[in-house]
């Protein structure tokens, strides 16, 4: 089961390192909560193994996307995940949330001709929730991407293994 071991630990932290790098390289690693909730469990048993990976509620809304309500319910609005498998029904998302993140990215009200306008981050907050709720989340796929990308390598090496380990067991068993 060593190598069996190696094989799986080398998956699951290229999963994680992928993931943790593809939530920074899209700026979606403001508050870092995301980020560091990303983690991989293994355990190996005689004959079985268990790997899980775990993160934050939202990653998995960030990660596949969220479809809108209705896009016509905003200006200029348009779906931003027609595909995917959570959808907003009437519930917009929570504006506190969103407000925090305004303010983290430095977000401003500005009027038609691009000049800062009055509002505070409460007002941003709103705005944004509604818009996110007529329109959706567009997919990032910052977990779907390297999991597939990794999983598609994780078979040969797991072969290799299962060989290796079968080569240690037969030799040991013989002498």
């Amino acid at each position: 089961m060593l190598n069996l071991d190696k094989a799986l630990n080398r998956f699951a932290k290229h999963v994680v390192t992928q993931s943790k790098g593809n939530l920074t390289r899209g700026g979606k690693n403001v508050s870092t909560k995301l980020y560091n909730s990303i983690k991989a469990d293994l355990e190996t048993g005689k004959n079985s193994f268990s790997l899980s990976f775990e993160m934050e509620d939202y990653g998995v809304y960030q990660d596949k996307g969220v479809k809108g309500a209705n896009p016509n319910l905003v200006k200029g609005g348009k779906q931003k995940a027609p595909n995917a498998p959570f959808s907003f029904k009437n519930k917009r998302p929570p504006s506190k949330f969103i407000s925090e993140w305004a303010k983290a990215k430095n977000i401003r009200l500005r009027d038609e001709k691009g000049r800062y306008t009055k509002g505070n981050y409460d007002t941003i907050g709103i705005i944004l929730a509604k818009r996110i709720f007529a329109q959706g989340i567009k997919p990032s796929m910052f977990f779907t991407k390297p999991f597939e990308s990794a999983f598609q390598n994780l078979p040969d090496e797991l072969v290799e293994a299962f060989n290796l380990d079968l080569e240690n067991l037969l030799k040991f068993t013989t002498k």
